[in-house]
């Protein structure tokens, strides 16, 4: 009688241990026979494990928990070819073939099905911004300014449309996990008080998630170097290695703290920009004060020879640990900072026309 009981409360224990929740992965892959798979995700910048599995003609199965769905990485370890999906507990389903596994059919995940459409509903504006951009290239290659002009006009207003459509994603999917990470892509293009809008937006299971709370912090973070707000202090040392302050900069009518690279295409490319409004205004109380996220000093100063840079430039050769940029709460370049002629904050993130046009504004033709 002992025993018996004993046995049903095993099995009362192993029932309710199966009903916890959990995923389990289902991939038939063609052309993948002896193929080690493995599945991670990216935590603070490192990649971590989560399983693996090697498939018998194609076929494998992966077994687990996740706490929240997350987007994940399945990667052929030999073949090198490799998905992006969102992986939540369900029954998930992965078809494809090996050469093509980035396009590989994945059912069974709510999250991925929203995370598809998402990308669906970017892809129009990605195929113009491509085609565009091609065209740019090819008036480049003649040097045909009036061409390339036109078309940097056009990318600028597609991006705008790109990063609206974003936001609203953002806006009208509180309760989607995928929402979190679209707004972590744009922060670039976002003022302190919108960002803390948009954070605080999503329902109380996914403001849960590590990267919700990093989104609030970073807002929290953004407001001391946001619109309205005096430019903080920085000291650091130009290409001849003398120390320049930003505070020893500030007094010209407007100054524009520029944080770029040598090796930023995006940045090199506003370069002839920037040249061509800091001739036309410097006299009028213009200026420019270059930070620099460099390694190397080499790489720096001959981008400024090329680029016929001819305004003050600091750097610490930091990389993305620039001091200055980690003050400023830079995460991805070219980034900028108007500041009056006290030191305050007026616009960030201004480029092409956009920047002319303030600078104008300001300053008459």
């Amino acid at each position: 009688m002992k025993k018996l009981v004993y046995l049903l409360i095993l099995a009362a224990f192993t029932v309710a241990c199966s009903t916890e929740p959990h995923y389990v992965i289902k991939a038939d892959i063609e052309g993948a026979d002896d193929e080690l798979f493995y599945l991670h995700r990216v935590v603070d910048g490192e990649i971590a494990v989560i399983d693996s599995a090697v498939s018998s003609k194609g076929s494998f199965k992966m077994k687990g928990s996740v706490d929240y769905p997350d987007l994940v990485q399945l990667v052929a370890w030999n073949n090198g070819s490799r998905v992006n999906f969102y992986l939540e507990n369900a029954s998930v389903e992965i078809k494809g073939n090996i050469d093509s596994l980035d396009i590989a059919l994945i059912t069974g995940s709510k999250s991925q099905d929203e995370y598809q459409a998402f990308l669906e509903a970017n892809n129009a504006i990605g195929e113009k911004g491509s085609a565009i951009n091609q065209e740019y290239q090819v008036a480049r290659q003649v040097n045909d300014t009036e061409k390339m002009a036109q078309y940097e006009k056009e990318l600028v207003e597609l991006e705008k449309e790109l990063i609206n459509l974003q936001k609203d994603f953002v806006r009208n999917n509180p309760s989607s996990y995928v929402a979190p990470a679209v707004l972590r892509s744009i922060t670039y293009y976002l003022e302190a008080d919108e960002l803390s809008e948009l954070a605080n937006g999503f329902n109380t299971e996914v403001s849960e998630v590590p990267v919700v709370k990093e989104l609030k912090e970073l807002a929290d973070a953004m407001k001391i170097v946001s619109v309205g707000q005096k430019a903080p202090d920085f000291t650091m040392n130009d290409v001849n290695g003398n120390p320049v302050s930003l505070s020893s900069m500030i007094g010209s009518k407007l100054l524009l703290i520029d944080f770029w690279a040598g090796w930023c295409a995006p940045c090199r490319q506003e370069n002839p920009n920037l040249v061509k409004i800091y001739r036309q205004y410097n006299k009028k109380g213009f200026d420019i004060f270059g930070v620099s996220l460099d390694q190397s000093k080499e790489t720096w100063t001959s981008a400024i020879a090329d680029d016929n840079i001819t305004w003050t430039q600091v750097s610490d050769l930091q990389y993305w640990n620039n001091e200055a940029a980690q003050l400023y709460m830079v995460r991805a370049i070219p980034a900028n900072f108007l500041l009056d002629e006290t030191g305050t904050i007026i616009a960030r993130n201004l480029r092409g026309d956009d920047l002319l046009i303030k600078v104008r504004e300001i300053l008459g033709e």
